[in-house]
């Protein structure tokens, strides 16, 4: 079994606990490697090598730094499909959309290269005379970036492509579902000609990785993408370091009486079982106009009884398993829940006798919009279709979640659409097509409990992973004093 190190300062590294653990695939349950159980002093070790690194690497030109990430979209192109194959192997995701995992890294990197000619600041007029007034930007610093399994390559892609671009060096913690996926991201980034010690990874638990770089004094910045739960601990002990957080959602597809039911079929199966429900973006809910209510389940029933589950290696599999047991277990706990909330269970619902971590694509109808299917996000391939009078109704369910991330509408009411475009509480709001599909130049990110109000993606990845300086230039050769003062 191959023992995968840390990376720190330049160099491939055992932890000092002298402890490792396993990677799986959710699929076959083979063991795919041994990793480092990092501690507090790989913490520290990697901390201090991002540190000393940064001065260094903030003096590089922002453009120089740019053709070093077109070197890494360039070889993610040229390892595309082997890296793809590590994602669902890993992962679990089905073999096109790990291909799409890696699409997102590529074109990320690609598009952030192109900052470094940008990171825009603006100049202005001063209200005095012979007095210059602009703004740039400047690296924050460290950046700790804890990175989710269900995106391994896409999600650090995201955070790590804009902190180097402004400059930032980076201390990375992926999840322990999927250590081998970073470790070769990695490896792309060092052969790209990533400086020792500008990024650094460390595996390991969530306690003794990621709650040490959370309160670690010389950690200048968090970017964090995963659970609310997660979100608040960092909220409350980061101090007073930026932080970054995306924390999920229950994204409505809202279907009214006018609406293509083939076409919102479509997007409801592809939002709602694609990556099998395990997606911030997934469509928990279908809000459903009354008068189509049983001709769209109908539909739908029809086509999910048709989806098969399998290794997502395989090209006749529509849905691949969930990511380990936990996962399994928390998606049979909320069929249950639903049963005794009075949903009515239309088909899935069960553990797929399959070895691997199946679950069938599951259905509820009769649902009402405060019944805990309905309000919590579940992270499995479980859908819940409450039904509506009109519009003002659908938008009020939609609304009615702690979340704020995605929603869509399926319409052809030009009315509808910019109402709902309108009044939708969401980041992300789609019209006929689903849930998922963001775009690394627009900016992705929530409302809400979704997260804090930060954006990933686009100019909005550079605002979050820089800080504006404001510099004035006075060549009046005499004190002049602002505000009219004499």
């Amino acid at each position: 079994m191959k023992i995968y190190k840390n990376y720190i300062g330049g160099k491939w590294v055992s932890s000092s606990s002298k402890k490792t653990f396993f990677s799986e695939n959710p699929a076959t349950l083979q063991k795919l490697g041994k990793f480092q159980l990092s501690n507090k002093k790989d913490v520290d070790k990697a901390v201090e090598s991002a540190r000393k690194a940064f001065k260094k690497w903030k003096e590089v030109p922002a453009p120089k730094r740019g053709d070093i990430l077109f070197k890494v979209a360039g070889l993610l192109k040229r390892d595309k499909e082997r890296l793809a194959k590590l994602v669902t192997v890993e992962m679990g995701k089905v073999i096109n959309e790990a291909r799409g995992d890696v699409q997102e890294a590529i074109d990320m990197f690609e598009y952030i290269a192109g900052e470094g000619r940008r990171l825009f600041g603006h100049t202005t007029p001063s209200e005095l005379k012979n007095k210059f007034a602009m703004t740039i930007r400047v690296p924050i610093g460290v950046c700790a970036l804890i990175t989710p399994w269900n995106f391994p390559v896409a999600i650090p892609a995201w955070k790590i492509a804009p902190a180097l671009i402004c400059g930032n060096t980076v201390v990375f913690k992926p999840s322990s579902d999927t250590p081998l996926c970073a470790v070769e991201l990695v490896k792309v980034l060092i052969e790209a000609g990533v400086p020792k010690g500008v990024v650094n990874l460390v595996t390991g638990s969530a306690e003794d990785v990621g709650q040490t770089l959370v309160k670690h004094k010389d950690v200048d910045m968090i970017s964090f993408t995963g659970s609310v739960f997660t979100g608040e601990y960092i909220t409350k002990n980061a101090g007073l370091k930026k932080v970054g957080l995306e924390l999920g959602g229950k994204n409505p597809i809202i279907v009214m009486e006018d609406a293509d039911i083939n076409l919102a079929v479509d997007g409801i199966i592809w939002g709602a079982f694609g990556t099998t429900g395990q997606r911030c973006t997934a469509a928990s809910r279908v809000v459903v106009h009354r008068k189509i209510k049983k001709k769209l389940e109908n539909a739908l029933l029809k086509r999910t009884k048709r989806l098969r589950l399998g290794n997502g290696l395989n090209k006749k599999t529509d849905i691949g398993p969930l990511i380990n047991k936990k996962a399994l277990e928390k998606s049979a706990r909320y069929v249950s829940i639903g049963k005794k909330e009075g949903a009515k269970l239309l088909c899935g619902g069960k553990i797929a006798k399959l070895k691997g971590y199946y679950f069938k694509p599951t259905i509820f109808a009769e649902v009402k919009k405060n019944m805990r299917i309905a309000q919590e996000e579940i992270f499995g391939p479980i859908v819940a279709i409450i039904s509506v009078n009109n519009l003002d109704e659908a938008i009020n369910v939609a609304n009615s979640v702690r979340y704020g991330l995605s929603s869509s509408i399926y319409t052809n009411n030009i009315s509808y659409a910019f109402k709902s475009i309108q009044d939708i509480e969401a980041g992300l709001t789609y019209i006929n097509s689903s849930t998922i599909g963001s775009e690394v130049h627009l900016p992705f990110g929530g409302m809400k409990d979704t997260g804090n109000g930060t954006r990933e993606g686009g100019i909005h990845g550079v605002e979050e992973f820089s800080e504006v300086k404001t510099v004035y230039v006075d060549y009046s050769d005499r004190l002049q004093k602002a505000q009219g003062v004499e």
